[in-house]
């Protein structure tokens, strides 16, 4: 843990660093995107000095290790009435975009577990066809086509759930639906994957021939053993819902990690753009880690080794 934890903090320090230098290789002046046109000298002078672009390029690194070591994260440029630093900005929408994330997962496993498990079971027959063709059809429907038909279908067309700009928990089914769709796909495939090849196992045939239930040994047995690449997918996946789901977030206007991040791109705000990336770098290390953890408690093998 201590050792995963090490290169975990050097590789948010790299991407941190990255990001940083690639920010200020980017052509264009950042004062004129966050300015406008009719902005006093003295105006940009301030914003100038907000994003430490008054300083040399050393310096302004230097001052980005600071805001991280003060837990600031930077400030906005300008700055805003009520929640001036960049962690309180992250802070205010990273509950819309863990509640987005949570539920599009929730509805990828819910859909993606009992597909994969039937066509392993099934393989090679019309089920496991059927199964393949839904899977499939998932993967290849983007979220940027899938969104709005979601929100034409049972917003516009039928008013049964809440739209963009709404409120509530009823507002996070058809964002999830849009997100777990698509995750669903890759979830099934890999299930069915590891499920066949886990019920090739001497195991698996040593549990039926000592009269175990079929459910027992598919369930208990099987599917236990077959999570384990599932695991690492979902982590991987969970882990980039964390940083943003931008598509989603922007055709269903909620303010969440991605949708931030693609703005403060668009306003060349560098320091919301570096604080965000750091966030979604730890996020990173942080499921990875879980994921590593996960593995122990699913396999006893791995967590006595």
């Amino acid at each position: 843990m201590l050792r995963r934890l090490g290169l975990g903090i050097i590789a948010i320090i790299g991407v941190s660093t990255l990001v940083f230098l690639f920010l200020h290789m980017v052509p264009g002046d950042p004062v004129d995107h966050l300015a406008g046109g009719e902005a006093t000298p003295e105006q940009r002078a301030q914003i100038e000095k907000c994003m430490g672009l008054d300083q040399s390029l050393a310096g302004q690194y230097v001052h980005f290790l600071g805001t991280i070591a003060d837990g600031s994260l930077g400030h906005q440029c300008p700055d805003p009435k009520g929640k001036p630093t960049v962690l309180a900005r992250i802070l205010e929408v990273m509950p819309s975009t863990i509640a987005l994330a949570l539920a599009g997962m929730l509805v990828a496993i819910v859909l993606a577990l009992p597909l994969g498990v039937l066509a392993a079971v099934r393989r090679s027959t019309w089920v496991d066809t059927v199964a393949s063709v839904v899977a499939l059809s998932g993967l290849a429907m983007p979220m940027m086509l899938l969104a709005p038909l979601l929100l034409l279908w049972f917003f516009v067309d039928l008013g049964w759930l809440p739209g963009p700009t709404e409120g509530g928990a009823a507002a996070l089914i058809l964002p999830a639906i849009a997100i777990g769709v698509h995750l669903m796909a890759m979830l099934a495939r890999m299930t069915r994957a590891s499920m066949i090849d886990v019920l090739d196992e001497d195991y698996v045939r040593t549990a039926r021939a000592k009269g175990l239930t079929e459910r027992s040994v598919l369930f208990k047995h099987a599917l236990r053993n077959a999570l384990l690449p599932v695991i690492t997918v979902a982590g991987l996946q969970f882990g980039s819902l964390l940083s943003g789901a931008i598509i989603v977030e922007k055709i269903f206007a909620r303010p969440g990690l991605g949708l931030t991040l693609l703005t403060a791109i668009s306003e060349r705000n560098y320091p919301v753009v570096q604080g965000t990336v750091l966030v979604i770098a730890i996020i990173y290390v942080f499921v990875n880690t879980m994921v590593d953890l996960a593995y122990g408690m699913v396999d006893p093998r791995i967590r006595r080794a």
